[in-house]
């Protein structure tokens, strides 16, 4: 079995839409008026997004959308990518449970984790 897909419901769609284009490549391949869009991370992975509204979504303590890279040079450089974006990144990556990792807040709220194997 493989995990094919997720929704992940967001405050400002079109917001929601660029951050995962722009920092974390992904590419919409279709899109339901101011509903939703799904998006593809080249992998087989699709990421529908769903507007929520103008109720931001509450997500559990602990929730997080964790992306693996290949490199510890390329978790740094995404890392300062999203520093320069004026991103909350807080710490620097480090070494967490045998990974490189960083964790950083985005789309109201919802953490993020970059991470390569160490």
């Amino acid at each position: 079995m493989k995990l094919n897909h997720l929704n992940l419901c967001v405050k400002d769609l079109a917001e929601a839409q660029h951050f995962f284009e722009h920092f974390l490549g992904f590419q919409t391949k279709a899109q339901k008026s101011d509903v939703s869009r799904v998006m593809d991370d080249g992998e087989g992975f699709l990421l529908v997004l769903s507007s929520m509204g103008e109720e931001p979504p509450k997500y559990p303590n602990g929730f997080h959308v964790g992306f693996y890279v290949e490199t510890s040079e390329k978790v740094d450089e995404m890392y300062e990518q999203l520093k320069a974006a004026k991103v909350s990144v807080g710490n620097h990556p480090r070494v967490i449970r045998g990974g490189y990792t960083f964790y950083f807040h985005a789309l109201n709220d919802i953490m993020f984790e970059v991470t390569c194997s160490q």
